[in-house]
């Protein structure tokens, strides 16, 4: 019998989840405003990362809720510090009390996986605006989307820009075991070895007290290039032990490590020349664009990685209300006919979600600051 109050119990509240499939169509009950979650790690190490597209998430949000629309959108915040065990807590809050109709994220890969499917079960049309595992796109999920291109486009386009840039006979791969640093390291490792680069590869827990046994296996690897697939929490310090243990070859990394922390954790002097990738492409401050100039004014800070990702996934969701869309279902019907000019980049949806377009953008350190290069195509380094 106690077994069968446990079924029960469980049988209501799938029922629960189920009943609000597709998200409360409104937070004061009239249908006048809908909830959209936005998940990611606000508060945590890798904060610097999530935090510009919450932003650039909230501005357009901001932006249409000024025009005073029929039906008004409320961002609701969940703050899972990427981790999936509290993403997945979370996001049957989200569903069940909060009823969300849509979700901007989650920002990360392992959370994202961790949620996908409650998402679909639900009917919970998702944008991530910067999770970039390949394996995501790869779980049917017909309501799941980003607007970034994945680590199978990332890796391969980082590796063959250094291929061309440095001529390298060795490189040495290195991770720790999140889900998004595996997989942005499989991706550097396979591109290696099929342009005929010799590669050597190792890994550390993510909570490593320090990285001496990695850093004494890459210097008597001796390469020419070191990539690393994990975020700058981890990255920064990396470097800077390399730095320290007498490592001197080029260090790049992708878009993980895409924030001044990289900088800070590592050093002025041991980040400088490190090359970072990215499918993003960070508007210039030189040249100020109409984007940047209302997210300064907004956030008293210039736009930084995936802010306007943020704000074209946003922006997908917002298309489709103003189209009169206002469940799960039917703004999930209408992404896969979005086709619109964002700020980052041409919104467009495959059929598994991902963007149409894929382009990587190359930065450096340069004298302490993190300098956009260009596309992978066309960036040129120094040093």
């Amino acid at each position: 019998m106690r077994f069968g109050r446990v079924l029960a119990l469980a049988a209501a509240t799938s029922l629960a989840l189920a009943g609000c499939a597709g998200g409360g169509s409104s937070s004061s009950g009239d249908g006048s405003t809908l909830k959209i979650g936005f998940m990611g790690d606000l508060t945590g190490e890798n904060s610097g990362i999530v935090i510009p597209p919450r932003n650039g998430a909230q501005l357009a949000i901001d932006e249409y809720n000024a025009t005073n629309p029929k039906t008004k959108l409320e961002l609701k915040p969940y703050d899972s510090q990427g981790k999936p065990d509290q993403a997945t807590s979370l996001i049957t809050t989200a569903i069940g009390s909060d009823k969300i109709t849509a979700l901007i994220g989650p920002a990360f890969s392992g959370e994202s996986k961790a949620i996908g499917g409650q998402l679909e079960q639900n009917k919970i049309p998702s944008v991530s605006p910067s999770a970039t595992n390949p394996g995501l796109a790869k779980n049917n999920w017909a309501y799941w989307h980003r607007v970034v291109a994945n680590d199978d486009d990332q890796g391969p386009k980082i590796a063959e820009f250094l291929i061309t840039a440095k001529s390298p006979k060795s490189a040495f791969v290195i991770s720790d075991d999140q889900e998004y640093s595996v997989g942005l390291a499989d991706a550097f490792e396979k591109t290696f070895k099929d342009k005929g680069v010799a590669v050597q590869r190792d890994k550390f827990p993510k909570d490593a007290p320090d990285y001496s046994s990695t850093v004494q296996k890459v210097k008597a690897a001796n390469p020419d290039v070191i990539t690393f697939g994990g975020y700058y929490a981890q990255g920064g310090p990396l470097l800077k032990q390399l730095r320290d243990g007498g490592v001197k070859a080029v260090f790049a990394t992708g878009d993980g490590s895409l924030d001044p922390q990289l900088v800070s954790g590592a050093g002025a002097a041991a980040a400088e020349g490190a090359v970072i990738g990215c499918p993003c492409n960070i508007p210039d401050e030189s040249t100020p664009s109409d984007f940047a100039t209302k997210y300064k004014a907004k956030f008293n800070v210039a736009p930084a990685i995936y802010a306007t990702e943020g704000y074209d996934a946003a922006t997908a969701i917002i298309n489709a209300v103003k189209a009169g869309n206002t469940t799960g279902e039917k703004i999930n019907e209408f992404l896969k006919t979005a086709d619109f000019k964002g700020v980052s980049k041409q919104i467009k949806f495959k059929a598994n979600g991902e963007p149409e377009t894929n382009a990587i953008y190359v930065y450096q350190v340069v004298k302490g600051a993190i300098k956009n290069l260009g596309a992978s195509t066309e960036a040129k380094i120094t040093g």
